[in-house]
């Protein structure tokens, strides 16, 4: 599990509270800021696949939005859409009111400000753990590296893995490198943090370790999109819950709404499938 350390004002513990009422979402519905995250009229083929299909979303600032649905759907392809790891035919994305550029310093820029946890971790197998969170910092934002180092610790010590800074990648265990991951991309300083099924590489007992910093950086206020099978993050942490199929959205709404009294036929036959398991 997750060590007891501090958040960002040096106050508030990383590790959630799991006796407070209700979810981190719910507490911090009314709370939620200016749009952040905005795609409008996206259109994505591989090929002749239509894999996104006039997708329209927002996220606030704030806001911890889950996306769900089959193996297929288009979710993963949207969450690396955002970041321009996969490139779209039609429409546009902006982050923080900025339109994503196509390439150069630009798309490098906007880039530092999203972070990205991916489910295979892709930390680099070369360099220490401590290395691999000082990198962007100090190769993109030019930070001094004795700043960076400074802080590189404080995240790994906030996701309970800050004994582990001087050893490799391989040294480490499944779950311990997905926290390092995460751990990498707060130490961008981004202002939205995007997870394309951070534990769906993990064995079923290191997963736990990985959702506890998530509910964490919820109930911090990171705005997060999180595409992901476990059900019970989002029913514990998302302010909204998007269900696609083929490419589309089909269904949003509040976890506790979506999981109860699904709207669509096609979400009720996903979740009569996933919730029964």
């Amino acid at each position: 599990m997750v060590d007891d350390s501090t958040g960002p004002s040096g106050s508030e513990p990383l590790v959630p509270d799991d006796d407070s009422p209700g979810s981190a979402g719910e507490a911090r519905s009314e709370e939620l800021g200016d749009p952040l995250v905005e795609l409008v009229d996206v259109n994505k083929h591989f090929g002749e696949l239509h894999v996104l299909q006039d997708i329209n979303l927002t996220v606030r600032r704030g806001e911890v939005l889950v996306v769900i649905g089959p193996s297929g759907s288009g979710k993963s392809t949207l969450c690396r859409a955002i970041n321009r790891l996969e490139t779209i035919d039609t429409g546009e994305i902006r982050i923080d009111g900025e339109a994503l550029p196509e390439e150069g310093r630009a798309l490098a820029r906007l880039r530092s400000d999203v972070g990205m946890v991916f489910q295979a971790f892709n930390l680099f197998a070369h360099k220490t753990i401590l290395e691999n969170v000082t990198l962007g910092p100090t190769k993109v934002r030019r930070e001094k590296s004795k700043a960076a180092k400074e802080r590189a610790l404080g995240l790994l010590d906030r996701v309970g893995v800050k004994n582990q800074a001087g050893k490799m990648p391989a040294q480490l265990s499944g779950g311990q490198q997905q926290r390092v991951a995460i751990a990498r991309a707060l130490a961008m300083q981004p202002k939205v943090m995007l997870f394309d099924e951070p534990t769906s590489a993990l064995d079923p007992e290191m997963i736990n370790e990985v959702l506890d910093v998530m509910v964490a950086l919820a109930k911090e206020g990171m705005t997060m999109i999180v595409v992901t099978h476990e059900m019970g993050f989002a029913r514990k942490a998302a302010n909204r819950v998007v269900f696609m199929s083929d490419g589309q959205i089909v269904e949003e709404a509040h976890p506790e709404e979506f999981f109860t009294a699904p709207r669509s036929e096609r979400a009720k036959d996903f979740l009569s499938k996933i919730l029964t398991h």
